[in-house]
């Protein structure tokens, strides 16, 4: 299998556990995941089968989005319920009033500090297992973007909140818990988080593993209407494919002109545009896909100066 698995990640497993029993079903090797989950958070985590590993940390790089249930009044070593309670406060005094100016104010670019309980290394070793030791080790602030933060329920007799986030890559949603308790001025940590999207993945269309194992042992010709071809990732990419004379050029990953390409055919594209028209506006470093003679996806083009550059090859 050469494609993206949309997997509902279920509560206690982590994503090293759902890439291992993936393997087992699948009778497939050759398997990745896009980003881990805690072992507590559950929601959507593609994983990548056969060539398709090739996008891993693309895929990583893309925004993702949380629901994240958070309690008021409590610090923990972990920045969740799960952890050790290491203070408590007051938190009778927040009204659903400030508690909404405080999240969004957390929108846009941010610098967080990245929690001991997470797999950071500082030289060498993971900041988790300093944790476990009893260690606390100073970190740097690290910047990232909060593209959307929406308050959803309050429940301030619980001192409970839920909020919908939209965040880049290296974000902590339970940094960001934390550091709106600590601007609120009462403490908080996270209680749940479900992921809810990652790319063009999104949670209502997630398959459990008990789904897939279904899938494979009772209609495994169905199992490819799950499955997410490499292209279908990024929509955006200008979509080329070569010119017959130069198919040699794209199957042995060489520089490639933009009169070595023509507009891939498509029903939703205009015809009569050439390939030097779909590439305009773009700058340098910019994505396209490349497709052979025959309308197969073959690599991922960067471009560069008065070329384009093989990025990634499948």
């Amino acid at each position: 299998m050469d494609g993206i698995l949309n997997i509902y990640k279920e509560q206690g497993f982590t994503s090293h556990d759902v890439v291992a029993k993936l393997r087992g079903i699948l009778r497939q090797k050759k398997i990745g995941h896009t980003g881990t989950l805690d072992p507590d958070a559950t929601g959507v985590l593609p994983v990548c089968c056969g060539k398709a590993t090739k996008v891993c940390e693309l895929l990583t790089d893309k925004e993702k989005s949380y629901r994240a249930v958070c309690q008021l009044g409590v610090e923990t070593d972990t920045q969740d319920m799960t952890g050790q309670v290491v203070a408590e406060s007051d938190y009778k005094g927040i009204t659903k009033e400030k508690l909404e100016e405080c999240i969004f104010s957390f929108q846009g670019d941010i610098l967080q500090i990245p929690p001991m309980y997470s797999a950071l290394k500082v030289n060498g070793k993971k900041l988790y297992e300093l944790a476990r030791e009893g260690k606390t080790v100073e970190r740097q602030p690290r910047p990232v973007h909060i593209s959307a933060i929406s308050l959803l329920d309050v429940d301030l007799e619980q001192g409970q909140f839920t909020m919908d986030v939209t965040c880049s890559k290296g974000t902590y949603i339970r940094t960001l818990c934390h550091d709106i308790g600590q601007k609120l001025g009462c403490l908080a940590a996270m209680k749940s988080l479900v992921r809810t999207r990652v790319s063009v993945f999104s949670l209502d269309e997630a398959l459990t593993l008990s789904q897939v194992e279904q899938l494979v042992r009772e209609e495994p010709e169905r199992l490819e209407e799950f499955v997410h071809s490499v292209d279908s990732l990024f929509p955006s990419y200008p979509r080329l494919q070569i010119r017959d004379p130069f198919c040699a050029k794209l199957a042995n990953g060489n520089p490639l002109l933009p009169q070595f390409l023509r507009q891939m055919k498509s029903e939703k594209e205009q015809m009569q545009k050439t390939a030097k028209e779909s590439c305009a506006g773009l700058s340098e470093g910019d994505n396209i896909l490349v497709y052979d003679e025959n309308g197969k996806f073959k690599a991922v083009y960067q471009k560069r100066d008065r070329d384009f550059r093989v990025y990634k090859m499948f």
